[in-house]
C-alpha cells in the first residue's frame, strides 16, 4: 500500500486504500484507454470486462450472468428497490441501522407511489442473531412485499443473519434486498450461505478495488422483476447487462477489478478476516474496562468482525474525534446510532475500522490516547 503514514487513517470503512498492484492497473488500463478512447476502450477494454464478471462470480458463488458491474453499492441496489414493483399500501421493511441512501429511495416511493416505509430497531449487540430473525418475523404483515437488510451494517458492525432471514421471507414470498456495502471481501461467505435472490455489494471498501467500483447480484429468474434504473433497449429482459447502460462510464476502473480480487485471494479471505476481527478485538477489549466505555458492537465472530463501535458515557464524543486528530493526527468518524428503543435517545458514538495494513503500534497510540482522555480529561 502507498499509504499516508502521516496521519493514523482508522476509517478504513468509508474507502479503503486500494493497494498499489490496483491503482498500477487502473493506470496502465486508462492509459491504455486515452490513446484512443473511442477504439481503445469500446473495442478491447469493454469486451474484457465479461472476465471481471466472472471473477466476481466465481468470488461470490454464483453464475456470471447474475452480476452487473456498478460503480458502487447505492447504484446497485437503487437498481433493485426502485424497480422492483410496488403498489400503493405495499409495506417495505427495514431497521432504523440501514444506510441512508438506500432508505431515501423507500422514502421517495412512499411519497410518489403511496407505498408504506416500516423501521424498527434492534438492541445493540442483540442477545443472538435468532434475536435478529425474530424482530424481522414480528414486522412482517399481509401487506408486506419487500425486505431491505444489511449483512452488516455500517454503524455497530452488526453482521445479521441473512439466509434465515432470506427463508423467514420467501416462505410468505416476499423478496430480500441485501445491502452488502460492508460485507463483500470483508469475511467469508457466498451465495449458497445467504440463499439470497438480490444483493449489492461495493468494491472499493473492503475488497480494495478501485473507487467507483461495485456489483449487483440478481438470481436468473428474478432479473426480469426488476426495472433498470437507466432505462435499457430491453428493460424487462433477463439479461443482467440491462442494469449497466449509464452512458459513457470508466471502463478502465473495472478491469482493475480484477487485481484487487486476485490480492484478496493471494492474501487468503479467511486469514484476511480473522486479521481484521483481531483488530478490531485489540483496540476494544483494551478500552471496554475504562469508566463509562460501552462497546456497541457484539465479539460475537458470527456477529461481528471488523468494524467496531464505541461511546464514553459523559465525553463528548464529537470533541474526541476532533481532539484525536488535532492533537494526535488519528482519523476516525462520529456515527449517530439510532436509540434501541422508542423513548429513548440515540447515541453519538465512535466507529473504528482498522485494516490489514494497520500496525499495532498505531492502534497503540489510540488506545493511549483515548484512554488519556478518559481518566484525565481535556487537557487545559
Amino acid at each position: 500500500f502507498n499509504t499516508d503514514r502521516s496521519i493514523i487513517n482508522l476509517n478504513n470503512g468509508g474507502v479503503h486504500p486500494a493497494p498499489r498492484i490496483v491503482i498500477e492497473a487502473a493506470q496502465r488500463y486508462m492509459e491504455f484507454s486515452n490513446g484512443a478512447p473511442v477504439y481503445n476502450s469500446w473495442q478491447f477494454l469493454r469486451p474484457r470486462k465479461e472476465l471481471i464478471r466472472q471473477k466476481i462470480a466465481r468470488t461470490f458463488g454464483c453464475s456470471p450472468e447474475e452480476i452487473a458491474l456498478t460503480r458502487n453499492v447505492t447504484e446497485a441496489l437503487q437498481i433493485a428497490l426502485l424497480g422492483l414493483e410496488l403498489k400503493p399500501g405495499d409495506e417495505v421493511i427495514t431497521t432504523t441501522h440501514d444506510y441512508p441512501s438506500m432508505k431515501n429511495a423507500l422514502y421517495q416511493r412512499q411519497k410518489r407511489e403511496g407505498i408504506k416505509v416500516k423501521t424498527f430497531a434492534f438492541p445493540y449487540p442483540p442477545r443472538s442473531l435468532a434475536e435478529l430473525t425474530e424482530l424481522f418475523a414480528r414486522q412482517i404483515t399481509p401487506r408486506t412485499k419487500l425486505i431491505l437488510v444489511c449483512h452488516i451494517t455500517n454503524l455497530t458492525g452488526q453482521i445479521f443473519p441473512i439466509r434465515d432471514i432470506c427463508r423467514l421471507a420467501k416462505q410468505r414470498g416476499i423478496p430480500v434486498v441485501i445491502d452488502g456495502a460492508h460485507a463483500f471481501g470483508h469475511f467469508v461467505f457466498e451465495q449458497k450461505d445467504l440463499e439470497c435472490e438480490i444483493y449489492g455489494a461495493n468494491l472499493h471498501k473492503w475488497m480494495m478495488a478501485p473507487i467507483g467500483t461495485g456489483f449487483l447480484y440478481v438470481k436468473k429468474d428474478r432479473i426480469k422483476d426488476i426495472w433498470p434504473l437507466f432505462p435499457a433497449p430491453d428493460p424487462l429482459s433477463d439479461d443482467i447487462r440491462k442494469f449497466e447502460h449509464v452512458g459513457t462510464q470508466p471502463e478502465y476502473l473495472k478491469l482493475a477489478i480484477g487485481e484487487a480480487l486476485e490480492f484478496h485471494h493471494a492474501i487468503g479471505p479467511k486469514r484476511k478476516e480473522e486479521r481484521l476481527r483481531y483488530l478490531r478485538n485489540y483496540w476494544a477489549k483494551a478500552l471496554e474496562d475504562l469508566p463509562g466505555v460501552r462497546i456497541l458492537t457484539s465479539y460475537q465472530p458470527e456477529q461481528s468482525c471488523g468494524i467496531g463501535t464505541f461511546t464514553v458515557e459523559g465525553l463528548d464524543m464529537v470533541k474526541l474525534r476532533e481532539k484525536l486528530f488535532r492533537d494526535h493526527k488519528i482519523y476516525t468518524i462520529n456515527v449517530r446510532v439510532p436509540a434501541p428503543k422508542k423513548g429513548e435517545k440515540d447515541i453519538i458514538a465512535m466507529r473504528i475500522t482498522p485494516s490489514i495494513y494497520t500496525p499495532l503500534q498505531d492502534l497503540d497510540m489510540f488506545i493511549d490516547a483515548v484512554t488519556r482522555y478518559i481518566k484525565k480529561g481535556w487537557p487545559a
